[in-house]
C-alpha cells in the first residue's frame, strides 16, 4: 500500500526570506491585503446581486471573477498567514494537495471566465443586435459552468496523479504548494504528469488565443464606430493589459517549477509568485468592475447610502 495513503506525509515550505526580524510586519501586510481582497470583491459582488439594472450577462460574469479571486485567495492567505504568526512553514501531503487545487483552479478559471468575458464584449461590440437572443440565461448559465468545470475537472486530476506517488523528498521551494513541486518530490517517473500538464497547457492556451482572436475582431469592428471605440477603451483595453499580465506571470510559474533556475533572485522568485495570489483579486474588481461607470456609480451610490443610513439611525438614550 502507498505510504501516502496511509498516512499524511509533512511537508515543509519556503521560509520568506528575514521572517524572523519582520514576521510580523509581513503578517500585518499580507492581513491588510487579505482583508482588502475580501472587501473590494464581496462589495462588488452584492451590488451586482442587489442592483437588477446590473443582471446583464456581463455583470453577471463579472460577479463570478471576483468569487473567483475570493476563492483562489482563500487557498493561499489563511495558510500564509497562520504560518508567519506561528513561524512554522510546514504543511501535510493532503493539505498540500488541497491548497494546489485551490490556488491552480483559481488561476485557470480566470482564463476560462476571461474569455466568456471577451465573447461578451465581441457580441456586444461586434453583433450587438443579436445581443441578447445570443447571450440568453441558458447560454449565460451554461458559460458560468463551463468557467468552473473545466479548470477545476482539469487541475483535480492533476492533484490526484501527483499525490498517488510516493515522496522521496519532503521540501517544496516555494511560499506554497504547486502541483509540479510536489510531482518532482516522487520517486516514480513523471512522464504521465508531463503529459498531462502539456495537454492542459495546450488546452488552456488555445483560451488565451481565442482571447486575443476576439479582441483583434473587436478592435477592427471599433474603427467604424465611435461609439464601438468608446465601449473598447472603456471596457477592453483594460481587460488586454491584465490578460497579458496574468499570463506572464502563470508562465513564469510554470516555467520556474519545471525547469527552475538558481541564478534567479530569491526576492524576485518570491514577487512573481505571490504576483499570482496578489494581482488578479486586487486588480479585476478595480479594472473590469469600477472601470464601468454603471457599476463605479451603484457601488459608490450604496456605500452613501449605508453610511447616511447608519448616521440617521435612531440611537437608544441613556437611562
Amino acid at each position: 500500500m502507498n505510504d501516502n495513503m496511509t498516512y499524511p506525509v509533512m511537508l515543509t515550505l519556503m521560509v520568506p526570506k528575514e521572517s524572523k526580524s519582520y514576521r510580523h510586519v509581513y503578517f500585518m501586510c499580507f492581513l491588510v491585503l487579505y482583508v482588502l481582497i475580501l472587501s473590494i470583491n464581496i462589495r462588488l459582488v452584492m451590488v451586482i446581486i442587489m442592483e437588477k439594472a446590473l443582471h446583464e450577462p456581463m455583470f453577471i460574469f463579472l460577479s463570478h471573477l471576483c468569487i473567483n479571486g475570493i476563492y483562489g485567495a482563500t487557498g493561499f492567505y489563511p495558510k500564509f498567514l497562520s504560518d508567519l504568526i506561528l513561524d512554522s512553514y510546514v504543511i501535510s501531503s493532503n493539505m498540500c494537495a488541497l491548497q494546489i487545487f485551490v490556488i491552480y483552479s483559481s488561476l485557470l478559471c480566470e482564463f476560462t471566465i476571461l474569455t466568456v468575458m471577451s465573447y461578451d464584449r465581441y457580441v456586444a461590440i461586434c453583433k450587438p443586435l443579436d445581443y441578447h437572443s445570443t447571450l440568453t440565461k441558458s447560454t449565460c448559465v451554461k458559460l458560468i459552468l463551463f468557467s468552473w468545470i473545466v479548470p477545476s475537472f482539469s487541475v483535480f486530476t492533476a492533484t490526484l496523479l501527483s499525490n498517488l506517488k510516493t515522496f522521496c523528498a519532503y521540501h517544496v521551494d516555494k511560499l506554497y504548494c504547486d502541483n509540479w513541486s510536489v510531482v518532482k518530490l516522487s520517486c516514480a517517473s513523471s512522464f504521465v504528469n508531463d503529459v498531462y500538464g502539456y495537454i492542459v497547457a495546450v488546452v488552456f492556451a488555445s483560451f488565451v488565443v481565442i482571447i486575443i482572436v476576439s479582441y483583434v475582431k473587436l478592435i477592427s469592428a471599433c474603427k467604424a464606430s465611435l461609439e464601438n471605440r468608446r465601449k473598447f477603451w472603456q471596457t477592453c483595453l483594460p481587460h488586454i493589459l491584465l490578460l497579458i499580465n496574468f499570463t506572464f506571470a502563470v508562465l513564469f510559474d510554470i516555467m520556474y517549477s519545471r525547469y527552475g533556475a538558481n541564478d534567479i533572485p530569491e526576492s524576485l522568485r518570491h514577487f512573481l509568485a505571490l504576483e499570482l495570489v496578489i494581482v488578479p483579486p486586487v486588480f479585476n474588481p478595480l479594472i473590469y468592475g469600477l472601470n464601468v461607470r454603471a457599476v463605479r456609480k451603484r457601488v459608490f451610490t450604496s456605500c452613501v447610502a449605508s453610511r447616511v443610513n447608519v448616521s440617521h439611525a435612531p440611537k437608544r438614550r441613556k437611562r
